[in-house]
């Protein structure tokens, strides 16, 4: 999650707390036009994310953490600062990322629930990680162990920055740190904090401009720097960052890597989504940032470009992106295969921070649909409901054949040799609430609909801003706008492309027919015609304490079928409601691989509190009243056992 803007009144004062002596922090021009408002600055109180942050909080953080202890990630830093003898423990050079990952999550954890216990267990763990760094900041445990061992066969051994194409040092530094501004924010110690610049401050020493042109093997740590920037307001971490981007693709300057790394043009000339998903996904993340730190056109024409590839053209139904096993990547334009689909977790949650930030930028909805369609459906499709098992990959179908977790599973697996992917949950979970709410000076954004409270600085006044809803379940959300006088100023309420027909930007997915029911809006019971701009009704009024507005969203059940260039779905259709989109498996239907859509189903919908911690389900029924086949939310397939699952049906 982007750490909060400047203009965040704990940020600020945590920013003067740390800014360097007789450094001046630099101030942001030009910047994001708009600033979202901090998971931290969020009241959650909804039925659908708080227990499942909590789980996170409660099992996943807790279980990760035992997991890195069991498989010597801990080790690693007392064997590389000499406490403790013996050969590097683990399979991949980036095991320290789990770590630090974890510590994200914990810290933004800690933030919304103190707890004494965890904030020291955190100093105890950031405490080793300080063993394992070398005196000039160098930390990347393998290397600092043994660097003619390298503990992955793909990954060839050899010193300090040899072979970064598949070394991961910078891959860890970005993780560090994302996870240290993390803590610094949570916490306001800098014990953590102190690991990261120090490493950041060796980067800026060795890499840059008549130094080092070679650039990172896997992404993030453009993002980490510019994190580390916001918070110190040291300028050489930010040109770094840009440093690195501005490396990619030029042979002329260094031996380059190819599309698998998105090292094949410079990354202005990129306007296809190539290669593997994650680090795709950071890297434009990465570029947005400096587009808007820059005020960059080449950069924000490339993002602009690389999102219209992605969602016009590779974006999977479920939000996931990555249809290719081998590489972890992007296939083709509309290769969008079912049973054999990829879409890895942590390219869901990539997804999620790259479209956040494209909203920052441009202020439109439909990144919001984009980030939406990720978040219900193909990042917490990745965790258990009892936040201990996990899928690496999240396919649209599983026939029981085809073994697609990884490791060769065919059900949720506690953990993995590369982790990456419960580790990226831990650190994502609590960051949901920082997506739900935005502003400039004189406007407000809401974005997401999940029960929860707020206040922000609009015009000079502090406006409180709460929503009750049973969303995604239900379409209706009430608004209660309360500032301390009245205040004129513009809400934008944010049209979901479902609610107008649209599933989707583009015309990759389309809905069968129009749906019979539009959104509705009532301020204080009176009916409001709202303005459109951008995908949001903006309601510009004199707002008083206590101010209601009553928002429905229709939640029709609607068959969704893709584009003909999508040959895997020619002649199927899939369903979703609202956000959430549906699935078949066989534990509810036996017959599943008989099973298509006939021009007479008839749809409805029922929650069941009592199914999958409580979830809303679909039947498709006969004109006859019999049943064809019953949906559940994709999210919560293989909660009940490994067993045959379908998004997509035929068509009769």
């Amino acid at each position: 999650m982007q750490i909060n803007k400047l203009s965040s009144i704990l940020f600020l004062i945590l920013f003067a707390a740390c800014a360097p002596k007789g450094q001046e922090a630099e101030t942001m021009q030009p910047d994001y036009p708009i600033t979202g408002i901090s998971f931290n600055k969020v009241h959650l109180d909804d039925h659908f994310w708080l227990p499942k942050i909590e789980i996170n909080r409660t099992v996943t953080i807790p279980a990760s953490f035992a997991k890195c202890e069991e498989m010597g990630r801990m080790d690693n830093f007392l064997i590389a600062g000499g406490l403790m003898q013996g050969k590097t423990k683990g399979e991949m050079p980036f095991d320290d990322t789990d770590v630090y990952k974890i510590i994200e999550g914990a810290s933004y954890s800690l933030t919304t629930t103190p707890d004494p216990k965890l904030d020291a267990y955190l100093d105890s763990v950031i405490n080793l990680i300080a063993i394992g760094q070398e005196d000039d900041g160098y930390l990347t445990t393998w290397k600092t162990i043994d660097p003619t061992v390298s503990p992955a066969s793909w990954c060839p051994p050899g010193g300090r920055w040899e072979g970064l194409a598949s070394s991961h040092e910078l891959y860890n530094s970005g993780h560090l740190f994302e996870a240290a501004a993390a803590h610094f924010q949570a916490t306001g110690k800098t014990n953590f904090l102190d690991i990261a610049t120090k490493n950041a401050d060796l980067l800026v020493n060795v890499f840059g401009p008549g130094k080092s042109p070679e650039v990172p093997g896997h992404q993030i740590v453009e993002t980490g720097l510019i994190k580390l920037y916001l918070i110190t307001g040291k300028a050489d971490y930010l040109a770094l960052a840009r440093h690195f981007l501005d490396q990619r693709g030029k042979p002329e300057l260094r031996g380059t890597w190819g599309p698998y790394n998105q090292d094949h043009q410079p990354v202005t000339e990129q306007d296809e989504a190539v290669g593997h998903a994650v680090r795709a996904a950071y890297m434009y993340a990465g570029m947005t940032d400096i587009a808007a730190l820059y005020d960059d056109e080449a950069y924000r024409n490339a993002v602009n470009q690389i999102w219209e590839n992605v969602v016009y053209k590779k974006l999977y139904i479920t939000g996931g992106i990555g249809s290719r096993h081998q590489g972890e990547a992007f296939g083709e334009n509309y290769e969008l295969p079912n049973l054999t689909a990829y879409n890895e977790t942590c390219a869901a949650i990539a997804n999620v921070y790259w479209n956040y930030r494209l909203f920052l930028l441009h202020g439109d909805a439909k990144y919001i649909d984009v980030l939406e369609r990720s978040l219900y459906n193909g990042v917490i499709s990745g965790v258990a409901l009892d936040g201990k098992n996990f899928f690496y990959p999240n396919p649209l179908e599983c026939d029981r054949h085809y073994h697609f977790n990884s490791g060769g599973s065919l059900t949720r697996e506690p953990w993995f040799d590369c982790s990456c992917c419960p580790t990226n949950l831990c650190r994502f979970m609590p960051s949901v609430p920082g997506y739900i709410y935005a502003q400039t000076n004189d406007r407000m954004y809401v974005n997401l609909f999940i029960q929860s409270s707020t206040e922000m600085e609009i015009d000079g006044s502090r406006v409180a801003i709460s929503q009750e809803t049973n969303y995604p379940w239900e379409g209706d959300i009430k608004l209660t706008v309360s500032p301390p006088k009245e205040t004129r100023f513009p809400l934008c309420l944010r049209i979901p492309g479902w609610a107008v027909n649209q599933p989707v930007p583009g015309d990759l997915y389309s809905y069968t027919a129009a749906g019979e029911q539009a959104p509705v809006i009532l301020v204080n019971g009176e009916p409001v015609e709202a303005k459109k701009e951008h995908g949001y009704a903006v309601i510009d009024r004199a707002w008083k304490k206590g101010d209601v507005v009553e928002y429905s969203l229709p939640m029709e059940v609607k068959k969704v079928k893709a584009n003909e260039l999508v040959a895997e779905n020619r002649g199927k259709l899939a369903l979703e409601r609202g956000p959430v989109v549906f699935c078949v498996e066989e534990v509810d239907n036996p017959e599943i691989d008989a099973l298509d859509f006939s021009v007479n189903t008839r749809l409805t919908a029922a929650f069941v509190p009592e199914l999958l911690n409580g979830v809303l389900t679909v039947t498709a029924q006969n004109d006859d009243g019999s049943m064809q086949f019953a949906a559940i939310p994709y999210y919560a397939w293989n909660n009940r056992g490994a067993n045959k699952m379908k998004v997509w049906l035929p068509e009769e």
